[in-house]
């Protein structure tokens, strides 16, 4: 028994179709708060529990007879980063004890070892759940990603009309990144094959390192229009977000994350010999689309 928790988020809804075409006779679970975000295909094919995968009661009873988990944590701005990160893994981390868990998957940062680790913020915050959940003596392995190519999607309005987007590193600040399919494929392959044991990190990244001045010239020539990178400075973010009422632990939580990568967190981090996807073909597949469609509805 694998169970998912976050089936339905960009990383979730993509593992799960993929454990499903595996066919590889596990029976699968899944943890959601509405189960009518799921295709009624899937619901069909998969055990529910419904409720938030950060109860004790939930968990309780998803892990009960699981082999192994797909854990990530949602993103809450609404609480500080502690309660975020570990306050809502303590509950499933009690329970991979009490029911046995071989295996736990989840989904986690770059950086532990480097010295910006301790002052990263949310990535900080992020490391810290794979030590409680490391601690709870499952066979545990953290995908550790750097920032997700599908981020540039919230900007997708900015490039139709403005070909601008904006981050707060310098321009020519060369780091990983990673697709959201490949996470994905990453974590159907350990969940599948749990030949492997003790605890580790997995790191899940795209073929090269890109500065958002690259970044720009490759939408420039997959978008077919003019694209530049806007820089935004640390203050302007924390004031964006703040004004859109998230807890003010979080938003400072967020600064030092950025700041952090803007000091090289993700830089030199270890790629396996499987490539992940490259910018281009995303840019073609996923966002193009999304540009195009938004220009086609506009007019």
């Amino acid at each position: 028994m694998i169970v998912i928790t976050a089936p339905t988020g960009n990383v979730g809804r993509r593992l799960l179709s993929l454990l499903l075409e595996a066919d590889s006779g596990e029976k699968l679970r899944v943890v959601v708060r509405d189960p009518a975000r799921l295709p009624e295909a899937v619901r069909d094919r998969v055990e529910v529990v419904t409720g938030s995968h950060g109860d004790a009661e939930t968990v309780d009873r998803a892990f009960a007879g699981a082999d192994a988990v797909f854990w990530l944590v949602p993103p809450d701005g609404s609480v500080p980063p502690e309660q975020a990160y570990r306050g809502f893994t303590r509950p499933a981390a009690r329970a991979f004890a009490a029911h046995g868990v071989g295996h736990v998957v989840g989904v986690s940062a770059l950086g532990r070892g480097t010295p910006l680790a301790g002052k990263a913020g949310l990535v900080t915050a992020s490391l810290a759940v794979d030590d409680l959940i490391a601690g709870s003596g499952v066979a545990y392995r953290a995908l550790s990603c750097p920032s997700f190519y599908e981020n540039l999607l919230e900007e997708a309005e900015s490039l139709r009309e403005r070909g601008v987007f904006t981050d707060t590193v310098a321009a020519d600040r060369k780091a990983p990144l990673v697709a959201v399919a490949d996470i994905a494929a990453a974590a159907a392959r350990l969940l599948l094959d749990r030949s492997w044991s003790g605890t580790g990190s997995v790191p899940v990244l795209g073929p090269e390192d890109l500065a958002p001045g690259d970044l720009a010239a490759i939408m420039t020539e997959q978008l077919g229009r003019p694209v530049r990178y806007q820089r935004e400075s640390l203050d302007d973010l924390r004031s964006t977000m703040l004004g859109y009422g998230l807890d003010a632990t979080f938003v400072e939580g967020m600064v030092e994350m950025k700041r952090a990568k803007d000091e090289g967190l993700d830089a030199g981090a270890e790629r396996s010999p499987r490539a992940g996807t490259g910018f281009a073909q995303w840019c073609s597949d996923v966002l193009k689309p999304l540009v195009t469609m938004e220009a086609v509805d506009a007019r």
